[in-house]
């Protein structure tokens, strides 16, 4: 049996206050996510967010830094998960075609950071997002230990 590990990208974009989202099923108690997906072969981290994110929310971002490395080893297959803040570049918010996606993305908005918790997100979550990612470039461990 082979060792699975997919690698997954999320893009944390902030500006004025705002946090970029995009709604979809997420758990049963949440349906609001950060924006990313699954790195696909041959593809880059820098280059498989930009992509995710502009497939997503119509945005063309630039990777601004590394925010956490995280594992989620209790999924199937294992996902080890990269967070990155990003910068703006170009684009407007835009409806994804969803066509091909098994869990479609149904909005996309810049939701007040203050609001996260209303939008499921966890307040240790919040309280990372409003502290400007103290710890940043770093491995956190378990992807709970940043409150998602």
């Amino acid at each position: 049996m082979s060792n699975l590990l997919q690698v997954r990208v999320t893009g944390i974009l902030v500006e004025d206050g705002k946090i970029l989202l995009v709604k979809q099923n997420v758990t049963s108690d949440r349906e609001w996510s950060l924006p990313g997906g699954r790195v696909e072969q041959g593809e880059t981290l820098e280059d498989a967010i930009a992509r995710e994110i502009e497939e997503e929310t119509g945005l063309n971002t630039k990777v601004s830094k590394l925010l956490y490395i995280c594992d989620k080893p209790d999924a199937s297959p294992s996902l080890l998960h990269i967070t990155f803040l990003l910068e703006k570049i170009g684009g407007e918010i835009c409806f994804p075609s969803n066509e091909l996606d098994s869990n479609p993305i149904s909005g996309v908005e810049m939701v007040p950071i203050q609001e996260l918790a209303a939008y499921g997100f966890s307040e240790k979550f919040m309280t990372i997002v409003t502290k400007g990612f103290p710890e940043s470039g770093s491995y956190k461990g378990l992807k709970s230990n940043i409150g998602l």
